[in-house]
């Protein structure tokens, strides 16, 4: 056989098949035919797969963000929140049996609490999450109505039920990330540190998130570790969407640089937080702190009257009493005073360390050791160290307050308000050494922590004076130094020569 004859022969059968085969086009009647077929297709894959919510290309509406938002632990924006609860109100009263609703619905009520400060919202989402559990009990794993009701107990700071409900749900359901957060307040706010940073770090495992990056942020800042604290806040601005999300991080880290003294920054994030959330009345006031550090006692004041107007928050008020009395403006500063308990009792909220302070500072001390007593014995938390033992120094018994004082301070949590208490009950005790130390200590954390405290914190500190020249006492030697008289060494005897073994 010949091969060129084969491969020839081979190419022009290849040849004819290709002439035989027409080109392809396509005509009317078969465009047709294709488009019917695709039709069919697309119809068949309907039946297969319904359309479902998530195929809808329009942007959620205002009260769907804000369910979303409220079932993450989010923030929510005042007009989402809003127009969340009017949807869910007129949901329930057609579908009164809707026990998931009802959870939304409390949850939502919560949040405008949050937002506004009003205490009438409280007792609505009370009511609401106990609507929820009464459909769906609570041993029937109805768990957004039951980490509602821990949320709400930590909002009104009772945190011995906040953490009966976060660890219900927990015992059920122990991947279920929601109960995390409820517990991590609940345990700081019982003094229970190593606990809220156990079940911190769960929730980071379980969800990393804005949530969960939020809640680090709190744990590593009680422990006193800044730049922890400052990073995973970062991080929950990354995983931030909605503006009052957003609004809400750049507060928080504006307060972290408020407690380490960095004003600039702290003025540069709530005026960012102010710009993304205008309805803020957190970082409206966190930026009154800082013009008032910065000697715009006016502008501060406006803010701090503009953010009252918004959320008529305790501890703002307080802190404009005192502004004002350290502008001379005594009248101004008694009227804020005198209305502050009975602000106070509105809130709906358990204002007892505040009112502790209150007292101590501007009123009765002893009211405020019995009342912060009694609040030791339910919350063991740094905060409630601080103060009562500020109460028993401003009440005459140091010795009692120093135990205290330690025991704010010794956790971690690096506060010049902590410092500057510490540091003046040790110098009622007579230890100047340790009280130079932590009055150093505030200033140096935040020079201007208080418009009233800081200047009285330099005052103390330069009465108290420098430490003496030569170090502590008996660290330096009361005579000059002499090298001693060392004994001079004896010369060492020659060997003596051995005889040789002739005997010469």
């Amino acid at each position: 056989m010949d091969p060129l004859r084969d491969a020839s022969a081979s190419l022009e059968r290849q040849e004819r098949h290709q002439q035989a085969a027409p080109p392809v086009t396509f005509t009317g009647r078969k465009t047709l035919v294709a488009a019917a077929a695709l039709v069919v297709l697309i119809a068949g894959a309907l039946l297969i797969r319904p359309a479902r919510t998530g195929d809808d290309a329009r942007p959620p509406g205002p009260s769907e963000r804000a369910r979303a938002a409220v079932g993450m632990g989010a923030p929510v924006a005042a007009v989402d929140l809003v127009a969340l609860v009017a949807d869910r109100e007129k949901w329930v009263a057609e579908h009164r049996d809707d026990e998931g609703s009802w959870a939304v619905l409390g949850s939502a009520y919560l949040e405008q609490a949050r937002r506004t400060a009003d205490p009438a919202w409280y007792p609505k989402a009370e009511g609401a999450l106990k609507r929820s559990l009464e459909l769906r009990p609570a041993e029937k794993g109805n768990f957004d109505a039951m980490t509602g009701m821990g949320t709400l107990a930590n909002a009104r700071r009772d945190f011995g039920t906040g953490k009966k409900w976060g660890e219900l749900v927990r015992a059920q359901e122990p991947k279920r990330w929601t109960a995390y957060p409820v517990l991590v307040d609940a345990y700081t706010g019982l003094g229970e540190y190593k606990a809220a940073q156990a079940a911190m770090e769960r929730l980071v495992e379980l969800r990393p998130g804005l949530a969960a990056f939020m809640k680090a942020s709190q744990v590593y800042r009680d422990r006193g570790w800044r730049e922890d604290a400052a990073m995973s806040m970062e991080h929950a601005g990354g995983a931030a969407k909605a503006p009052a999300e957003k609004g809400y991080v750049l507060f928080r880290l504006g307060e972290l640089a408020w407690e380490r003294g960095d004003h600039t920054e702290a003025l540069k994030q709530y005026e960012a937080a102010l710009r993304t959330d205008p309805g803020q009345a957190g970082a409206l006031g966190g930026r009154a702190r800082v013009l008032a550090a910065l000697g715009r006692g006016g502008e501060a004041v406006r803010d701090y009257r503009l953010a009252l107007g918004r959320a008529a928050v305790p501890a703002l008020a307080l802190e404009l009493g005192e502004l004002l009395e350290s502008l001379g403006r005594g009248d101004e500063a008694k009227a804020v005073y005198d209305g502050l308990p009975a602000q106070a009792a509105r809130t709906g909220v358990n204002e007892e360390v505040l009112l502790g302070r209150f007292e101590a500072d501007h009123g009765d001390p002893t009211a405020a050791v019995r009342r912060l007593t009694a609040e030791w014995s339910r919350h063991k938390s740094v905060q409630v160290a601080d103060a009562l033992g500020w109460a028993l120094h401003k009440s005459g018994d140091d010795v009692a307050a120093l135990e205290y004082a330690k025991k704010a301070t010794e956790q971690g949590v690096r506060l010049a308000d902590f410092a500057y208490h510490r540091g003046l009950i040790e110098r009622g005790l007579g230890d100047d050494a340790a009280a130079r130390r932590h009055l150093e200590e505030a200033l140096r954390t935040n020079p201007r922590f208080s418009p009233v405290r800081a200047p009285l914190a330099k005052e103390a500190l330069a009465a108290i004076g420098k430490p003496p020249a030569g170090g502590p006492e008996n660290m330096q030697p009361t005579k000059p130094w002499v090298a001693p008289e060392l004994p001079k060494a004896k010369p060492s005897p020659k060997p003596k020569p051995k005889p040789s073994p002739s005997g010469r």
